[in-house]
């Protein structure tokens, strides 16, 4: 296949992408991105609300709540994790990913600002998301969320984070998580594995370079394999996982190591929808709007979870 020409058209208006990284502080990367992300005009939904909870180790975790209209009450619940290399990103980042998800859902929206690295590095991010989940689910009186009916979900960094939180939970004993929406996701820390890594590693928005820098930052190398809430695809057993749907990009450094995921859950005996985009890139949630090829997928993921809520 060929990139969207959309695509092509996104791509050579920036013509530095997510690079050069190597020269950024954590800092200078992440008022970069705030400036080509917070601009984004997000959808209308019946109310958003900023709350906190208590986060582990006493420091608040500050989560942004989405309510759509016609949602039922109480309402199936989606916990978001965003993406942005464990390093940038926020709940502001995503506003607009998350009130398109909450209303094509019909879902609660529970997005989670976590801390970052490298001031928070590895296991700070899963720990923060885990809480949340587990705080999600102990008020949903107050939220009007109903438990039984709870997905995760994420995009890149946010993808392995969501799928980090169904294992933690299985192996924890809880909260019962009904559904894994996996978009695009990091689920190695070995980037000298995946072919599409050195095949989608420049001139697609996400490159090899700005990878390993997010790997330096998270856990201090850019291989890390011996802790499976890092990188899921090590973790010997994946049986008792929530349903799952792994939604990779053609042009993707990260798309091997996806399809992997996707086939080593349902290998393992997990209810498994694996999709790989056409012609799009990492990140392509976020020209839903303005590339209707990625809009197309983006619904089809929304349908698929409101489906398995249902």
């Amino acid at each position: 296949m060929t990139l969207n020409p959309l695509i092509q058209e996104i791509l050579a208006a920036l013509p530095d992408g997510l690079d050069p990284v190597e020269g950024l502080t954590p800092e200078q990367f992440r008022a970069v991105y705030n400036e080509q992300t917070t601009a984004i005009q997000g959808e209308e939904v019946a109310s958003v609300e900023n709350l906190t909870f208590p986060g582990p180790g006493g420091v608040d975790l500050p989560v942004r709540v989405f309510t759509p209209d016609g949602a039922d009450d109480p309402a199936p619940v989606t916990v978001y994790y965003h993406g942005g290399g464990w390093v940038i990103g926020s709940v502001e980042t995503h506003d607009a990913e998350c009130r398109a998800l909450a209303n094509r859902t019909r879902t609660v929206v529970v997005s989670v600002d976590y801390r970052l690295a490298p001031e928070h590095p590895y296991p700070a991010a899963p720990d923060d998301c885990y809480a949340a989940v587990c705080h999600v689910v102990a008020r949903a009186d107050e939220l009007r969320v109903d438990p039984g009916r709870l997905a995760v979900a994420g995009d890149s960094a946010g993808g392995n984070l969501a799928t980090v939180v169904a294992l933690m939970a299985r192996d924890r004993g809880g909260p019962t998580i009904g559904y894994q929406m996996l978009i695009y996701p990091c689920c190695d820390i070995d980037p000298d594995r995946w072919p599409s890594m050195t095949e989608n590693g420049t001139g697609y928005l996400l490159t090899e370079s700005t990878v390993r820098w997010f790997y330096r930052h998270y856990v201090g190398a850019e291989r890390f394999v011996d802790e499976p809430y890092a990188a899921p695809i090590r973790v010997t057993d994946l049986s008792g996982l929530p349903p799952a749907q792994v939604v990779t990009a053609e042009f993707d450094p990260l798309r091997d190591e996806g399809a992997a995921y996707a086939r080593a859950l349902a290998g393992a005996g997990v209810d498994t929808h694996y999709e790989c985009a056409s012609g799009l890139v990492h990140g392509f949630w976020g020209f839903a709007d303005v590339v209707p090829a990625a809009g197309a997928v983006r619904d089809a993921a929304c349908a698929r979870l409101v489906a398995a809520l249902a």
